[in-house]
């Protein structure tokens, strides 16, 4: 299945339908009068987030969504049969924007949330409704209203405990892949990664989902590169996981590279916590490692974990960091009171 974070769609709910200008006569009747029924209401078009969906795949292929109209009202007080409504299914994480890209309509952050994107038209009154004492037999009634046709943009973004963010070529989807079930795709070249990946990663009996996303390189915010479209990918993530290639000349512009990307990106990404850790110390001497260390301790202005991915030579110390990042979330989360049920 191809990976689609982005995708355009045109709505539109259904019409209303129009009222009915009918009079019953019927032999032995004497007052028949008047007995138009209304039309029916337009259906209504909705957004509804899924489990089982981690693309947009679907909506390359299918990009118009149209409501039924409702039908006219009849005579006999018969009323129009409402039109129905049409439900888009989306991923969990999915942000629904308007024609703009930069208003948000819905951000739909949990299975089964559901957000009205356009309303059916209501139907239009038959004539049995305009019958007063002094207008016995009203020859008016009421068209339906229109439907709302509008264009929308979907963008996913991936929910995960836990993003990788670094270099092209610093390790990251080998860190993933000997931390968790996933296999992304690994190769001794740049960008061998062109699509986020989701893992599940355990550690002391816990578990966490983390994102792997392409690498960034200077000048991404400007498009150099895969440019900066999967950051979004780890906008949600409570935890950053900052990959430094320690085989690097010198590691500490390689991070100052990704801190200026992330901060270009968004402020908020920028002020997520971060763990950094110096990789692939297994192709390394103890010198060099102290030294490198040394270096970029003093750019990031704080502590580095060293590890390997391939040797697996300090994950677990850097997944217990990950996860002293994640556990007070995880606890807030579960002290909120529920909502009181209700029917």
């Amino acid at each position: 299945m191809k990976f689609l974070d982005l995708a355009k769609v045109y709505i539109r709910s259904g019409g209303g339908g129009a009222g009915c200008v009918s009079f019953r006569r019927e032999k032995f009747i004497e007052y028949g009068g008047p007995d138009g029924g209304d039309g029916g209401n337009g259906g209504d078009v909705w957004a509804e987030a899924v489990d089982g969906l981690n693309t947009l795949i679907d909506f390359r292929y299918q990009q118009h969504f149209f409501a039924k109209s409702g039908q006219h009202g009849m005579g006999s007080q018969m009323t129009g049969k409402s039109g129905e409504d049409i439900t888009l299914k989306v991923p969990v994480g999915t942000e629904i924007l308007e024609e703009d890209e930069e208003t948000v309509i819905a951000d739909l952050t949990e299975p089964g949330q559901r957000v009205l994107l356009a309303r059916g038209g209501n139907g239009g009154w038959g004539n049995l409704h305009f019958k007063t004492s002094t207008n016995r037999s009203p020859r008016n009634a009421n068209p339906g209203q229109p439907g709302v046709e509008r264009t929308i943009w979907l963008r996913l973004k991936l929910i995960a405990d836990a993003g990788l963010v670094g270099l092209p070529n610093a390790g990251k989807s080998t860190f993933l892949a000997a931390v968790s079930n996933a296999r992304p795709k690994i190769a001794d070249y740049p960008f061998t990664t062109l699509h986020p990946n989701l893992g599940v990663v355990g550690i002391d009996g816990y578990e966490f989902v983390m994102a792997d996303i392409p690498g960034l390189i200077e000048g991404a915010s400007e498009g150099r590169g895969l440019g900066d479209q999967f950051l979004g990918h780890v906008e949600r993530s409570n935890v950053l996981l900052h990959l430094v290639d320690g085989t690097s000349e010198n590691v500490a512009t390689d991070a100052r590279t990704i801190l200026t990307e992330l901060e270009a990106y968004s402020p908020v990404l920028m002020q997520k916590p971060r763990v950094t850790a110096l990789n692939k110390i297994d192709a390394l001497d103890d010198e060099t490692i102290a030294e490198r260390k040394a270096a970029l301790e003093a750019e990031i202005g704080g502590p580095v974990l060293l590890m390997s991915g391939v040797a697996k030579l300090g994950v677990t110390e850097v997944l217990r960091a990950l996860w002293s990042q994640i556990e007070p979330t995880r606890r807030a989360a579960k002290s909120e009171p529920e909502a009181p049920w209700q029917p």
